[in-house]
């Protein structure tokens, strides 16, 4: 078993498919073939299901899964270590996101200083929902995440605060109160956003045992602003995420009592992480912290 056989399985197992891996790692669909056929018959196990267009895990394809891009993981780090001690800094750094206020707002800036710092480090960024950067995190596909606050599985880093708020039409009856609580924005139809924080959210108003009048669902900020903006629905939002520039469409109104939302970094355990990320969480913590 070799590193290079993890990587393939890997990379095979999260595009589902020999031909896209092959494309990304640059070399033949044969070669990948023959290093997974070559892993399974060392293992004694099916890791993966052929079928037409794509593959698929078995069962224990699934597990071992895991403990492949630990390895690989580590392995990395390792890689790292040893060129920090050279004085190389090189490596590959994995990164997860999420809606605006990680992506556009804190993400580039974050960038901006590492990638200067640390010209050798290659970046990868991952965008998604809040709950798909936690999967990744778990399943080691991404070395750090941009997570909302608290998260207990994890060891995180608080970077930044800010206030849930309701997003409401402009002629919208409750756009002239000063606040508004989350029991007056069940009426209405809700528009509920999947990127973002959307698992914030849903755990409002469950913690409420209240029920929001879900009308709509949206993958993209962008969209749910459009619906709320046409007169459509009614959300709630983090002021943060929103875009800077005023918008003579809708309104904002801080919710009674006030929410507060963190939104801090990830990783899966502290004491495996590669000195890139190590780097990554110092520069991150020392920009937003103070």
């Amino acid at each position: 078993m070799t590193l290079t056989q993890l990587e393939i399985f890997s990379l095979v197992a999260e595009l589902r498919g020999f031909t896209l891996a092959a494309h990304r790692l640059g070399i033949s669909q044969s070669a990948v073939s023959h290093a997974m056929k070559s892993l399974e018959q060392e293992l004694g196990v099916e890791l993966l299901r052929r079928h037409q267009s794509q593959v698929e895990l078995s069962d224990i394809g699934e597990q071992l899964l895991l403990r492949a891009r630990a390895m690989l993981g580590l392995a990395n780090t390792l890689r790292q270590e040893a060129a920090d001690a050279r004085g190389m800094k090189s490596g590959t750094l994995r990164i997860g996101s999420f809606g605006p206020t990680s992506s556009i707002k804190l993400l580039p800036k974050i960038l901006q200083r590492y990638r200067a710092e640390h010209p050798g480090i290659e970046v990868h960024v991952d965008e998604g929902p809040d709950r798909q950067v936690l999967l990744w995190l778990e399943e080691r596909r991404i070395d750090i995440g941009f997570v909302v606050l608290p998260e207990e599985r994890f060891d995180t880093f608080a970077l930044v605060e800010d206030q849930m708020v309701a997003l409401l039409p402009a002629q919208h009856p409750l756009a002239t109160r000063n606040e508004v609580s989350l029991q007056e924005l069940c009426v209405d139809p809700f528009v509920l956003t999947e990127a973002g924080s959307s698992e914030l959210v849903s755990r409002l108003f469950n913690a409420a045992r209240l029920q929001p009048n879900i009308r709509y669902r949206c993958s993209q900020l962008l969209s749910t602003l459009d619906t709320v903006s046409r007169g459509d629905a009614i959300t709630v939002v983090a002021q943060s995420s929103l875009p800077q520039a005023l918008n003579a469409h809708y309104v904002t109104k801080p919710l009674s009592p006030a929410v507060k939302r963190q939104v801090g970094l990830a990783v899966l355990d502290q004491r495996q992480s590669s000195p890139a990320t190590l780097a990554f969480i110092a520069l991150a913590t020392k920009m937003f912290q103070r």
